[in-house]
């Protein structure tokens, strides 16, 4: 792990109105081949509650983190319901930023990030100082499908045998 700079959790919390397909739904994440992991399976709803954790060793700030939304096919191929781009570089940053402010009241925001075209945000996405933690609650509309946003929050882990935050090489 000497070549990770730290943990990100991210809490698959759960789908609003995602397509209706054949339906369980499962969300997988990737941050690049081969390295992927899935929620758990929610069958026969729309508006799953998943409320799972994901963690992820991560390298690389700049490289994105792919959500993708899948039905769950017994003897077929599973159909993609859509997908999602994470960009970490903001919350990175705040985390920078965020070290030293031990003091600030819980619920304080640090950043705001505003949907756009460049990104996959469904609402504006806050990184929040709370019991001593920095998190960002996000709302990922989902491309390339009619309907269907999944929220999420990132939790940064600062793991004793990763190289830390300041060995990044951010962009």
């Amino acid at each position: 792990m000497e070549d990770t700079m730290g943990l990100l959790i991210i809490m698959v919390q759960r789908g609003i109105n995602l397509a209706v397909r054949d339906i369980p739904l499962a969300v997988i994440l990737m941050l690049s081949s081969p390295w992927k992991l899935k929620t758990r399976v929610v069958k026969k709803n729309c508006n799953p509650e998943w409320n799972d954790e994901l963690t992820f060793s991560i390298k690389d700030p700049n490289v994105p983190i792919n959500l993708i939304v899948y039905d769950k096919d017994t003897f077929t191929v599973d159909d993609q319901m859509g997908n999602a781009e994470i960009d970490i570089r903001p919350y990175i940053a705040a985390l920078k930023m965020g070290k030293g402010l031990q003091n600030l009241p819980d619920g304080c925001a640090l950043k705001r990030i505003q949907p756009g075209r460049t990104n996959c945000l469904a609402d504006e996405s806050s990184i929040v100082w709370n019991n001593g933690k920095i998190t960002q609650d996000t709302h990922m509309k989902l491309r390339n499908v009619e309907c269907g946003e999944v929220l999420i929050q990132l939790e940064w882990i600062e793991a004793p045998e990763c190289k830390g935050l300041e060995s990044d090489g951010m962009a």
